[in-house]
């Protein structure tokens, strides 16, 4: 018998230890509860129960478990705080000198890749979902529309100034007088 020919021992402790590998990583897999939401693949776009975005000096600082597109939305909402207010503005260009109430809204929503292009306060009547989301909702009626996000406000006349920027005061009006609108999952 040559030395190629002999049964190799080593041989036997990879196999085990590949087999110990996969069994571990698919034990690690298992332990991602899937959410109802999710098609059971555990990948939800929350992480536990909904956290409320804070104010500091203007703008809003997203809640530690808020999912990537509502951070992206916060940020982007956060960059045209300051702008004043400009009928039609942020309608024919996403970077606009200012904004109205929807295309403020339309900006920030395009941040998170929520919206592709500028929609006006009777567009965003019939965009994405009815009713309000778990992290975003859209409050609209043909006349305005502003958004709550994580809990706060984001709308042109509710704040210090006089273009788009945060508020705590989310039930400024009726809100029955607006219809609700969400992405789906967020």
């Amino acid at each position: 018998m040559h030395t190629h020919d002999k049964p190799h021992h080593g041989h036997r402790r990879i196999k085990t230890g590949i087999a110990v590998a996969a069994v571990a990583a698919l034990s690690a897999v298992s332990a991602v509860p899937a959410s109802a939401g999710d098609g059971g693949t555990g990948a939800s776009a929350t992480k536990g129960p909904i956290g409320h975005a804070k104010i500091v000096h203007g703008k809003a600082i997203a809640p530690s478990n808020a999912p990537w597109k509502v951070r992206k939305v916060i940020a982007a909402a956060n960059r045209i705080r300051n702008k004043p207010y400009k009928w039609g503005g942020g309608h024919g260009r996403w970077n606009d000198s200012g904004y109205d109430c929807s295309g403020s809204v339309s900006y920030a929503l395009h941040g998170g890749r929520l919206i592709g292009s500028p929609l006006d306060s009777s567009g965003f009547m019939h965009w994405a979902h009815g009713g309000k989301g778990q992290w975003i909702t859209v409050y609209t009626n043909p006349g305005h529309a502003f958004m709550v996000v994580a809990g706060l406000r984001f709308d042109t006349s509710q704040t210090a100034g006089n273009g788009p920027g945060w508020s705590k005061n989310i039930h400024a009006e009726r809100l029955s007088d607006f219809r609700k609108r969400h992405k789906a999952r967020y």
